[in-house]
C-alpha cells in the first residue's frame, strides 16, 4: 500500500506541467528583490544598520561574517540588485539566483539585530530557484537556446512546483499553527497595543475604541493563517483565497510597518495557480500559444526527489526545534527565529551590565547604549542570546583592557504583550562564564503568568 502511494505521488510529480507559472514568479519575485535592495540602499540603510555599528551580534556559526567598508557594502548591494534583476530578466538564470542568495544571505547574516522573517523566506525562495528550471519559459536563456538552435522545453516537473508549494504552505502553516496562543487568541495581543499605538491611523478611527476589534483580527489572523493553504490547492475555492490573501496582506502592509513582506506573501501564492495562469491572463492582450502536454513524461532523478525530501523536512524540523527547550518561546525566543513565529511578540525592555574584576578589584556599570545603536538596543534589551553575546563581549573588552576574572551579569527587566516590565535573566548568573551553543539557558527567568490588567483588577 506505502509502495503504490509513493509510486503514484512519484508519477503526479514527475507529470509535465506548463512552465509559464513557473516563469511568472521568478519574473515578479527578480523586480521585487530588485525593489527591495533599491530601497534599502536609498534609505541609507546600509550604512546605518550593517556599517556604521562597530559592534555586530553575530549568529552562532557565522561569527566570521563581517561588513566590508561602506563602498564595499554598496558595491555588493549593487551587485545584488543586478543579481535579480538579471534573475527575473532570465538571463544566466540559476547563476544570477545563486549570486543574489549568498550576497542577500551574507547581509542578512551580518547582524542579528536586522533579522526579519520576510528576509528569510527571500532567501529560501532565491536558493530555491538556484534549483528549479525556471528558466524554461519567458526567459533570455530559452530565448538565447532558441537562437543557438536547440528548441527549450515549455514544461517542467510538477515537482517545481511542489517544492514551492511546500516552502510557502510551511510559512503559513508554522505561522498558523504559532498563533494557537493564549496571548493570541484570548488577550488579543499584541494586536491590541499596536493598534491602540495607531490610534491616529484614517483606517482604524472609529474602531480602536471597539474591544472586539483586535480579538476579530487575531482570530481571523490565525484562521487564514491555517486554512488559507488548502483552500489555494482546491480549484474550485482558489479564487477565493487568493482574494482574501490580498485582502489580508495589503491589510497588514497597510497598518503595520512590514516593507515589502506582503508583496512577497502575495506574488509566492501564485505557485498555487493552475501552471498555465500567465498565459491566460496575457492571452487576453495578445495572443499566445497554448500549453500541449508531452506525450512522454520525462523521468526525474531519484536525486531530485531525495534533496526535496530533505529541504522539506529540513523546513519542518526548524521550526519544531522550540519544543526542545523549557519555558514560553516568545519570552525566552529559544527556537524563536527561522520558525515563522509572526506579529506575535511586544516587548519593551531594558538592560545593564554589571561588569566585576579582580586584579585589579574593580566594580563597573555598563550602559550598552554608549556602543550599541537605536536597533541594537532594542533587540538586544528583549532577547537572551543577544544579552549572553554582549556579556562575553564585555569580558573580552576588559580583559584587553588587562582585568582578569572578569565576570558580567546583566540587570534586563522586559514588559512582555501588556504583561508589567519583569526580569528577564537571572542577575545571580555570570554570563561570561556561559557558552553560546544551542543548548537551553536555564538562567532565563520564567514568565509571570499575570498580566498588567490583570493585577489592577485585583486591586
Amino acid at each position: 500500500m506505502a509502495t503504490d502511494l509513493v509510486a503514484t505521488l512519484r508519477r503526479r510529480l514527475e507529470r509535465r506541467v506548463d512552465a509559464r507559472g513557473l516563469a511568472a514568479f521568478r519574473i515578479l519575485f527578480g523586480l521585487t528583490m530588485a525593489l527591495a535592495t533599491l530601497r534599502f540602499v536609498l534609505n541609507g540603510w546600509v550604512s546605518e544598520l550593517l556599517v556604521a555599528p562597530t559592534y555586530h551580534f553575530t549568529y552562532l556559526g557565522f561569527e566570521w561574517i563581517r561588513p566590508l567598508s561602506h563602498s564595499a557594502m554598496l558595491l555588493v548591494f549593487g551587485a545584488m540588485g543586478l543579481a535579480a534583476l538579471s534573475l527575473s530578466l532570465g538571463l544566466f538564470t540559476r547563476v544570477a539566483a545563486a549570486i543574489f542568495f549568498l550576497l542577500f544571505s551574507y547581509a542578512e547574516l551580518i547582524d542579528q539585530a536586522t533579522y526579519l522573517n520576510h528576509y528569510y523566506l527571500a532567501s529560501l525562495l532565491a536558493l530555491l530557484l538556484v534549483f528549479v528550471p525556471s528558466e524554461s519559459a519567458w526567459s533570455l536563456d530559452a530565448w538565447r537556446r532558441a537562437r543557438a538552435g536547440r528548441a527549450p522545453s515549455a514544461s517542467v516537473p510538477e515537482l517545481a512546483y511542489f517544492v514551492l508549494r511546500a516552502q510557502m504552505a510551511v510559512v503559513y502553516l508554522f505561522a498558523g499553527l504559532a498563533k494557537l496562543d493564549a496571548d493570541w487568541l484570548f488577550r488579543a495581543e499584541p494586536l491590541t497595543t499596536w493598534l491602540r499605538s495607531r490610534v491616529e491611523s484614517p483606517l482604524l478611527v472609529g474602531l480602536v475604541a471597539e474591544p472586539w476589534v483586535p480579538f476579530a483580527m487575531s482570530w481571523g489572523g490565525a484562521l487564514f493563517d491555517l486554512f488559507v493553504v488548502p483552500l489555494l490547492i482546491v480549484r474550485r475555492t482558489r479564487p477565493f483565497a487568493f482574494a482574501l490573501a490580498a485582502f489580508f496582506h495589503l491589510t497588514i502592509w497597510l497598518l503595520f510597518p512590514v516593507g515589502v513582506f506582503s508583496f512577497v506573501m502575495l506574488l509566492a501564492i501564485t505557485v498555487f495557480f493552475d501552471p498555465s495562469w500567465p498565459a491566460r491572463l496575457v492571452g487576453r492582450l495578445v495572443t499566445v500559444s497554448p500549453f500541449t502536454p508531452e506525450p512522454s513524461p520525462r523521468s526525474v532523478r531519484p536525486l531530485a526527489f531525495a534533496m526535496v525530501a530533505a529541504y522539506v523536512a529540513v523546513q519542518v524540523l526548524v521550526p519544531l526545534r522550540f519544543a526542545a527547550y523549557p519555558g514560553t518561546v516568545n519570552w525566552t525566543e529559544q527556537g524563536f527565529r527561522f520558525a515563522w513565529r509572526v506579529m506575535l511578540v511586544e516587548k519593551a525592555g531594558k538592560v545593564e551590565f554589571d561588569v566585576t574584576t579582580e586584579s585589579p578589584a574593580a566594580r563597573f556599570r555598563v550602559y550598552p547604549r554608549e556602543e550599541l545603536t537605536p536597533l541594537q538596543l532594542r533587540q538586544m534589551a528583549t532577547q537572551p542570546d543577544m544579552i549572553e553575546q554582549y556579556a562575553h563581549h564585555l569580558r573580552q573588552r576588559f580583559d584587553a583592557r588587562g582585568y582578569r576574572n572578569v565576570q558580567v551579569r546583566a540587570d534586563a527587566w522586559v514588559a512582555f504583550n501588556g504583561r508589567r516590565s519583569q526580569r528577564l535573566i537571572d542577575p545571580a548568573m555570570d554570563l561570561a562564564s556561559t557558552e553560546r551553543s544551542l543548548a537551553a539557558k536555564s538562567w532565563i527567568m520564567p514568565l509571570e503568568s499575570v498580566s498588567r490588567s490583570e493585577l489592577l483588577a485585583r486591586e
